[in-house]
């Protein structure tokens, strides 16, 4: 197994397309051809991490957080960073990181937060822009074998629903020139075959593979097909999560109850609606962008991390903020990827890292 094939797996997992413009997830040190001796799963990438890796045979870390995350103008190992870099290049460990995209994933960082706390539910803001509709015609004959290769390339999946498609029958025209080498016809004899126009809904970041797959499963030289964007959400990708616990809780039994559950020491919050939890919604990580969306969506409560003084105010008693910790609102993703990779590579060394990497400590 090389490093390749491990990032290739979690990119089926998380699409790099998935992470925000800001973000530099995806393979950030190493060979790409090197064969992996072991895997280590860590939250954060730092120089402990690098060593307990090696100390275990590891050479491929998969984090969460980049290590790099801003440009790097130099190697000279004046700050953590670039400590970190050049000890993993000294040892010869590929580091990958799967951040924004694995927030946004299909049971992503939220969803597995969200787990811990027993609540199930759905995306909290889902994303837009990231499916695109294939339109494309086919020789009724050939109709099966191009759409099956189009559903095995990922095209025409909605929701808990697979290979979906719209077709129509219909008649297609067309005169193949001198220089054509028709399938169907007669060079330069107008000529009509029976086709179906066959429509799916496929990820964005697809388009590529899926257009690569149509033309070879296509049986006419040239494919007559057409592109759509489309502003559909797509409800099993976006950021955050909300859901509703099994039975109501009195706000200071919930609190007792996510520290139990996250084993926290302390939960900042907002002050407490004099009301009953029911409908909780939450983000893994810096989450204070969603506090609106919680309330519009009539979350109870909003549970994430790094919330700034001000924003606790934006709560306006309509629903109670509760910061947990950035590490400990994501620390979960490492079970998560470990359950993962071990089920793909069943044969390899999986680690997760003992190393505890939350720079935060509570007196």
């Amino acid at each position: 197994m090389k490093v390749i094939d491990v990032c290739r797996s979690m990119e089926a997992w998380a699409p790099l397309a998935w992470q925000e413009s800001y973000d530099n997830a995806g393979l950030l040190v190493g060979d790409p051809q090197m064969s992996v001796t072991g895997i280590l799963i860590s939250l954060d990438c730092t120089e402990e991490i690098v060593e307990e890796a090696v100390q275990n045979g590891c050479n491929m870390i998969v984090s969460h957080h980049p290590i790099v995350f801003k440009g790097l103008k130099s190697l000279t190992g004046k700050n953590y960073v670039e400590r970190t870099v050049i000890k993993a290049l000294q040892h010869s460990v590929a580091l990958y990181a799967s951040h924004t995209n694995l927030d946004h994933a299909p049971k992503g960082v939220s969803y597995h937060l969200a787990q811990k706390l027993g609540i199930q539910g759905q995306v909290l803001l889902a994303a837009k822009d990231n499916l695109k509709q294939l339109t494309y015609y086919v020789p009724t004959s050939h109709q099966a074998e191009v759409r099956e290769a189009l559903h095995a390339a990922g095209a025409g999946n909605i929701g808990e629903y697979s290979e979906c498609s719209f077709s129509a029958e219909g008649i297609g025209r067309f005169t193949p020139s001198e220089n054509a080498n028709p399938t169907l016809g007669q060079k330069e004899q107008a000529t009509e075959v029976p086709e179906v126009k066959v429509e799916m809904i496929f990820p964005s970041y697809l388009e590529t593979s899926l257009l690569t797959s149509l033309k070879k499963a296509h049986p006419y030289e040239e494919v007559a097909h057409s592109i759509h964007h489309i502003s559909n959400t797509w409800q099993e990708v976006g950021t955050g999560y909300i859901g509703e616990l099994l039975e109501a809780m009195e706000a200071d039994d919930f609190i007792q109850f996510v520290k139990k559950s996250l084993d926290l020491s302390v939960i900042r919050h907002s002050p407490i609606v004099a009301k009953k939890i029911k409908k909780v919604a939450l983000c893994g990580g810096a989450g204070s962008f969603l506090i609106s969306e919680a309330k519009r969506q009539g979350a109870d409560v909003f549970l994430t991390g790094d919330l700034k003084y001000h924003e606790f105010f934006d709560a306006e008693n309509s629903c109670m903020l509760c910061d947990i910790g950035h590490y400990e609102s994501e620390v979960m993703i490492k079970d998560a990827i470990h359950d993962y990779l071990s089920k793909i590579f069943s044969t390899f060394a999986v680690l997760k890292c003992k190393t505890l990497t939350n720079p935060v400590k509570y007196a």
